[in-house]
């Protein structure tokens, strides 16, 4: 009697993720990550079910590493502030490679509008809050938006950073938190 073949889903994703990057979003279908790895549509399904439940699992692990550096410094009833000071440390401390991939596969992937709502919504929660009424809350915005634009301009490659200046620039994205909202010179 021959053993019944185990789906390994993280062999799954690696070609899902491939998928994306070299085919866009539209073409990670069922059928065709299916072909890339071998297996049966129902291999797929009986792994994840549905396309929606792929691109929730490739997410899920994309966020794995910030999720364990945003809670570590977050801690668990972290306030508005403590989100963004968190948030600025687990971007500042991303591994190159995943968060490359990462970032693009998110371009890729937030050109259709049914996973357009799952980011929005984790970017509320991130400036859940903050009160737009208050200097050291209005700094704390600025500071969440130029990581995610450092974010985005490195990772796509548009401005790639040496670490020494990536540092140094999320040295100056930190000092905006500080009392006088100014970097250190």
């Amino acid at each position: 009697m021959a053993r019944p073949r185990s789906i390994d889903r993280e062999r799954l994703l690696d070609a899902a993720e491939e998928i994306v990057r070299n085919q866009g979003a539209s073409a990670l279908t069922i059928d065709a990550l299916a072909r890339a790895c071998g297996i049966t549509k129902g291999g797929v399904q009986y792994a994840f079910g549905t396309k929606d439940d792929i691109i929730d699992a490739m997410f899920t692990r994309w966020n794995r590493d910030y999720d364990a550096k945003f809670a570590a410094v977050a801690g668990p009833d972290a306030d508005g502030m403590q989100r963004i000071r968190a948030h600025l440390a687990a971007t500042r401390e991303a591994d190159e490679v995943s968060m490359t991939k990462a970032a693009s596969l998110m371009a890729g992937l937030m050109q259709t509008p049914e996973h357009l709502a799952s980011t929005r919504q984790w970017y509320r929660d991130r400036l859940a809050g903050l009160d737009a009424d208050t200097p050291e809350s209005r700094r704390a915005r600025l500071a969440f938006l130029a990581c995610e634009g450092a974010f985005l301009l490195h990772f796509l490659r548009f401005m790639p950073l040496e670490d020494a200046e990536w540092q140094a620039v999320f040295a100056d994205i930190g000092g905006l938190l500080d009392s006088d909202g100014c970097p250190d010179s």
